[in-house]
């Protein structure tokens, strides 16, 4: 984690030299589970990136997507509602040309240690822009307890909400 919070250092001396959006949040456990981290969201040239530290999960992998609603409220994170899918398309990975939630963002491997991140980025989406297809405000992140198998639909069947951030300014 050590990397990370100098990353994190960076953007945020960088965005506070400019008018870059950048957005940290803490990850809340859910469902009983020790999972703590970082997720930061930083918007440059028509470009979001996504930067997520996480720690206290099991080993091997996990799913991690966009929720419709900042509303991590509930023990279960069952108050996000589904992914976020704008577009209305099937789920499936990121990319698919059979169609792929704009929430979809993938998996990411987690050691022994419990320990795990992800790095993404992506121009279909932004930072509290005007366009509903595309803004990640008030939306949610969540962690599954599994991967995700990109063929279930509507979600995947990555299990349990493991824990969740509130995509919020």
């Amino acid at each position: 984690m050590k990397s990370f919070f100098y990353s994190l250092i960076a953007i945020l001396i960088l965005a506070s030299c400019s008018n870059i959006p950048v957005l940290v949040l803490e990850v809340e456990p859910k469902n009983d589970s020790n999972v703590s981290g970082m997720v930061v969201f930083t918007e440059i040239n028509d470009r979001v990136y996504m930067e997520a530290e996480l720690e206290g999960l099991t080993t091997g992998s996990h799913a991690i997507h966009l929720h419709e609603k900042a509303d991590c409220s509930s023990d279960d994170g069952t108050s996000t509602g589904g992914h976020w899918n704008p577009t209305f398309a099937p789920h499936g990975a990121w990319g698919d040309e059979a169609g792929y939630h704009k929430g979809d963002i993938g998996n990411f491997e987690v050691g022994d240690d419990g320990v795990g991140s992800i790095s993404f980025d992506t121009d279909e989406w932004c930072i509290g822009c005007e366009d509903e297809t595309k803004n990640i405000l008030g939306k949610a992140v969540i962690v599954h307890q599994g991967a995700d198998d990109f063929v279930s639909q509507p979600s995947g069947a990555a299990g349990a909400r493991i824990s969740c951030a509130a995509v919020i300014e």
